[in-house]
């Protein structure tokens, strides 16, 4: 088991207060938290601000190379073995709209998953958790050092935390 870096571990029952006590902590410099949520709420995906994820261009990078393939590999084998079908040219680029389109949504989904799986990996660090945040519970995890501790725990407790505690 990995260790968890030290920090205050925040309960919250209303999502309203959670996204008050993020809004207060990056009003005084905190940027670096981890929130826990039962169900995607807007609120405080707005708090919290994280940028877009990065793997949208994953898929786009990977459904371009999947469309470049799709033409080039129909392209190549028409030429490599030139057939003359319905009076069409050798390299005639309607028919191989479907292979490409089929490319596309191939190698978009693979590398979809490949980013997923490389920013799951890359941008993954143990944090403290509490089995209520599965329920009907919010949790705002602030790792901080020791004599920044006091000033986190009584934003979080003038916010409506319902506990606040130390993670070591």
């Amino acid at each position: 088991m990995k260790k968890v870096p030290g920090g205050i571990l925040a309960v919250f029952e209303h999502v309203d207060a959670a996204a008050e006590s993020i809004k207060a902590l990056k009003g005084v410099g905190y940027d670096d938290f981890t929130v826990y949520s039962p169900v995607p709420n807007h609120e405080l995906e707005e708090a919290v601000g994280h940028p877009v994820s990065p793997v949208r261009l994953w898929t786009l990078l990977g459904g371009l190379t999947g469309l470049f393939f799709g033409f080039a590999l129909t392209l190549w084998t028409s030429y490599d073995y030139p057939i003359v079908v319905g009076g069409k040219g050798i390299g005639s680029i309607p028919p191989y709209i479907i292979i490409a389109f089929e490319m596309t949504i191939l190698f978009g989904a693979l590398s979809t998953v490949a980013g997923l799986v490389f920013h799951a990996v890359m941008d993954s660090r143990p944090a403290a958790y509490d089995p209520r945040f599965t329920d009907d519970h919010i949790g705002v995890f602030v790792p901080c050092p020791v004599e920044r501790r006091p000033n986190v725990e009584d934003i979080l407790k003038e916010h409506g935390a319902k506990e606040v505690r130390v993670e070591l």
